[in-house]
């Protein structure tokens, strides 16, 4: 059940006794607005931190490289800006770059959300991805993946409202279970690592097939 912004603004005004269960957006947004919005979710703002993985630094991205334990790094692909408030990110058309919002999240155990972009940027040839599912127990700042499939640059401007997050109740048989992600706590965007699994491990073993 998706909850409604009125309902997400009482739940921030009188929230429960245990801190645990308690949902914090910090800069705390407009609670008036929330509750006469009649929408189903809160407005996220882009944050000052971005994060590029220069074209001139590799000639292709490899993650099997990032799995060599000589060069596990992933941050070694990325280049980070800050960008103060009164100053402007271009996004030109076919870039991309890792963004954060401005607000400080955290989720109780009974809430997970999804992170959508906004149809006003969509129509401007902003699309704005995540990670999607945001899960019980998360902490810190959402990292955005926002790419210019238009065709004029795009100037982002820190501060401004850039996307919107869903809530919804869990159920569970384990509520002290959470999320323990790697960017829990995370201010800036991360490119994070990626990492087999045992069983893709065991097909890399795998012996390579006959040529004909």
């Amino acid at each position: 059940m998706i909850l409604k912004a009125d309902a997400l603004a009482r739940l921030i005004e009188n929230p429960p006794e245990d801190p645990q269960e308690r949902l914090f957006v910090r800069p705390t947004p407009n609670l008036k607005h929330l509750h006469d919005s009649g929408a189903a979710s809160i407005d996220l703002r882009l944050g000052t931190w971005f994060v590029t993985l220069p074209r001139t630094r590799f000639t292709h991205l490899d993650v099997l490289d990032e799995l060599d334990p000589t060069d596990a790094d992933a941050g070694k692909l990325a280049k980070t800006h800050y960008v103060p408030f009164h100053q402007r990110f271009i996004l030109h058309p076919k870039d991309f770059v890792l963004a954060v919002t401005l607000e400080w999240l955290r989720l109780p155990s009974t809430l997970a959300g999804y992170v959508v972009g906004r149809s006003s940027w969509g129509r401007r040839g902003l699309i704005i991805a995540t990670a999607a599912g945001v899960h019980p127990g998360f902490t810190g700042c959402l990292t955005l993946e926002l790419s210019n499939v238009g065709e004029v640059p795009i100037a982002l401007v820190p501060g401004i409202t850039i996307c919107q997050v869903f809530f919804h109740r869990v159920e569970s048989t384990s509520p002290t279970t959470t999320d323990r992600s790697a960017f829990l706590g995370s201010r800036k965007p991360g490119v994070g690592t990626i990492k087999r699994d045992d069983v893709a491990l065991r097909l890399a073993k795998l012996p390579a097939p006959p040529s004909y």
